[in-house]
């Protein structure tokens, strides 16, 4: 599964949701689906426009983890 880090990298900055939709452009829903990490997709657009926001890179802002499911199916 694929983790989205938008919770710690505004936490971190000290930016709210709201600001962070200004700043990127980004629709306020979009933004609180992605904090919440209930969005089923992101665009690369959006990804560039929070990364250049925050100064990071792509793995600040999404991890893979191993989903135990996938990887039990695949060991056995």
């Amino acid at each position: 599964m694929v983790r989205i880090k938008l919770s710690e990298l505004l936490g971190k900055h000290k930016m709210n949701q709201k600001t962070l939709a200004s700043l990127t452009g980004i629709r306020p829903a979009t933004i609180s689906k992605m904090y919440y990490e209930e969005t089923k997709r992101i665009e690369i657009d959006q990804i560039n426009q929070i990364c250049a926001v925050f100064k990071c890179g792509i793995e600040d802002l999404l991890e893979y983890v191993p989903d135990q499911k996938v990887e039990n199916s695949i060991n056995k």
